[in-house]
């Protein structure tokens, strides 16, 4: 591009600001905003802090009441002389500076151009701009277009003029040589929206006793401004702790990151020596890097203090005393601590163990859960003669470990005196069930055994009495004092009374305390059999058709209550009555049963048949019996007997029984 090229182009830039500045002039008398739009400043080296650049001149046209500025970069800001003044040293100013000036009146933007200084890096740029890209750079043309900066947020009217600008590069010949080139248009943004927390309370837990700088929880706000501006630059305070005892500030919130950390000293955050176990902190948030001027949201923080097992628990008093009777279980004493530590968990609650003086093991305690009380109980009965006092030694411990720093102290056992009450207690038998054998069928009146019975009150004079408490077969009789027992009726192996050849009789024992007691024995009598019972024949009475011949009539068997060697083998025999053995046969099977046959046909009537059965007893014993034989009218396997006074009877039901018998 030629000289008078450049020339052109820069004039016909300065006629566009030019132009700019006359037609602003040109409006009413007073304009509200900026007065003068642009200004300049020289760079040398740096700026110092709170020394004044420039006055801007701003007007609303309504004395400027509420009026607000905003100045791009985040080092500077307008004071209340209208001067830009550093809020720090600043080095890295860049080369130009927007101030954005809003009022209820007026919302306008001005420019401060710095003469001489570098260009600030498209970091920072980006930063102030609000933007990620950085402003735009033509290496191929020759030409830049300045790019035009809008606030958001700006009050009606509209349309309304940002700036006028028309580009292009001629020669002088007037021939296009260059443009037109993009204008861009950047807006600006307002910190128009305030902190949000997410939650508006929030719960948080400490244990007590934690190192002060313990992280307790993390406030975190979030502001819909641009995040590379002090817009959405955020700083958090507490503004109130309740309650305020024992300091106000028992915690301290990072003013960046919103951490929430214990300032109090260990020893005083103690969960049982505070006014409470909960605090509400108010949290407020603030943009604008906490300025005064930043926007706030506020949220509840609420802190719990959480137990830790720093008490010991602690027995109320160290002696306790109870007295039982002897012979009684149960619970006798209720023993009970206290612990500073939290309810309900297991730091509060107890357990307790016996460490001495038990050692038969006749106690056992146990925590109530509903108290936290220690439950003493008697497990095993006390026998007052044996042991009038008992000394247990107690201890308690929570379910959870003490911290390391607390120990089990001398509270922490406890001494249990129990005092055992002296009961008139029953005499006792012994041996206690009393064995013996008799023989069966032994006289009246004859000697069985004696009962001894002693009363476990030695300490006591006393005398027992004996009396039958149950006698089923009523056989016996005790004397009173002595306890002899001796039969008053026959012994019989064979009764119902006797089971498995044992019979037993309960026997009852009273002393003459105040008032009497009574203990119980049993006697058990073994009874050897005596050969006292024939045998009797099985089944009494058969039945056969009339016109059998040698017929098998049936099979018997015979039976003894006694038990061996009283009773088989048996001998079965026909009776001695002359002629029976031409009508009657029997033949032995085994040593219980034998074959009774009929050798001709009889008519139909009812026949008694004689027998003799002999066991094997010593001396043996013989019953002389009979066996009825109905003799009765066969027809089609049907038999009617009818006749002989029997009913019918099916022959396969006879039949079916002779089978029986034969099995045995």
């Amino acid at each position: 591009m030629e000289f008078g090229s450049r020339v052109l182009v820069a004039c016909l830039l300065s006629q566009i600001v030019c132009t700019g500045a006359q037609e602003e002039a040109e409006e009413a008398a007073c304009s509200p905003g900026f007065q003068v739009k642009q200004y300049h400043v020289e760079y040398d080296g740096g700026f110092l802090k709170d020394q004044p650049l420039l006055q801007v001149v701003f007007d609303d046209c309504a004395k400027n009441q509420g009026v607000s500025f905003e100045v791009s970069h985040p080092d500077f800001v307008i004071d209340e002389d209208l001067n830009l003044v550093p809020r720090r040293d600043v080095m890295d100013s860049g080369t130009v500076i927007f101030i954005h000036g809003l009022s209820e009146h007026a919302d306008d933007m001005a420019q401060v151009d710095i003469l001489g200084a570098s260009p600030r890096s498209p970091q920072i740029l980006s930063g102030i701009l609000g933007l990620e890209d950085t402003v735009p750079y033509r290496t191929k043309r020759s030409l830049l277009v300045p790019p035009m900066f809008v606030p958001e947020n700006q009050r009606a009217p509209f349309p309304r003029s940002i700036g006028k600008l028309q580009v292009s590069t001629t020669d002088m010949s007037g021939k296009l040589v260059e443009g037109p080139v993009d204008l861009d248009v950047y807006v600006i943004d307002q910190n128009d929206n305030r902190p949000i927390f997410r939650e508006s309370r929030y719960s948080g837990e400490v244990l007590e006793g934690s190192p002060t700088g313990t992280t307790v929880m993390t406030m975190t706000a979030f502001d819909a401004d641009d995040p590379n501006t002090d817009n959405a630059v955020l700083r958090y305070i507490i503004l109130r702790q309740s309650p305020e005892k024992p300091s106000p500030n028992m915690f301290y919130i990072d003013p960046e990151r919103g951490d929430i950390v214990t300032v109090i000293s260990p020893s005083l955050l103690d969960r049982e020596t505070l006014p409470t176990t909960q605090y509400e902190l108010e949290i407020v948030a603030k943009d604008m890097a906490g300025s005064e001027v930043g926007l706030t949201g506020t949220a509840t923080a609420t802190i719990t203090i959480t137990d830790r097992n720093d008490h010991a628990p602690e027995f109320t008093h160290s002696l306790f005393q109870a007295s039982v009777d002897e012979g009684s279980t149960g619970v006798v004493v209720n023993l009970t601590v206290d612990d500073r530590d939290d309810p309900a968990t297991g730091a509060w609650r107890a357990i307790y163990s016996i460490i001495n003086g038990d050692p038969n093991q006749s106690f056992e305690i146990h925590t109530n859960p509903d108290n936290n009380e220690g439950m003493l109980s008697v497990v095993k009965p006390l026998d007052y003669e044996s042991t009038m006092f008992h000394t247990l030694l107690i201890k308690v411990e929570n379910e959870d470990p003490l911290v390391p720093d607390v120990n089990y102290g001398p509270s922490s056992t406890a001494t249990v005196y129990i005092t055992v009450q002296d009961v008139n207690e029953g005499p006792v038998f012994f041996p206690d069930p009393l064995m013996v054998t008799n023989l069966e069928n032994i006289p009246v009146g004859s000697f069985v055994a004696v009962l001894n019975a002693t009363d476990p009150d030695y300490l006591q004079v006393q005398s027992i009495r004996f009396a039958v408490l149950r006698d089923p077969a009523g056989w016996l009789s005790v004397n009173p004092v002595r306890g002899m027992v001796n039969t008053t009726a026959t012994l019989d192996r064979e009764s119902p009374h006797v089971h498995n050849n044992h019979y037993s009789a309960v026997f009852m024992a009273t002393d003459n305390g105040n008032p009497p007691a009574t203990g119980t024995g049993t006697l058990i009598i073994k009874l050897d059999d005596e050969n006292d019972n024939a045998p009797y024949v099985v089944p009494s009475v058969t039945r056969v058709c009339e016109d059998a011949k040698e017929v098998n009539v049936a099979v018997i068997g015979a039976r003894d209550k006694d038990i061996h060697p009283n009773t088989d083998p048996f001998n079965i025999e026909l009776g001695k009555q002359p002629g029976l053995e031409k009508t009657w046969k029997i033949s032995r099977i085994n040593n219980t049963h034998s074959q009774i046959m009929l050798l001709h046909s009889l008519k139909r009537a009812n026949y008694n048949v004689p027998l003799v059965l002999t066991d094997s007893g010593f001396p043996p014993l013989t019953n002389n019996t009979e066996l009825k034989v109905q003799v009765c009218t066969c027809k089609k396997n049907r038999m009617d007997c009818s006749g002989a006074d029997a009913l019918l009877t099916n022959m396969l039901l006879l039949a079916l029984l002779t089978l029986s018998l034969l099995c045995l």
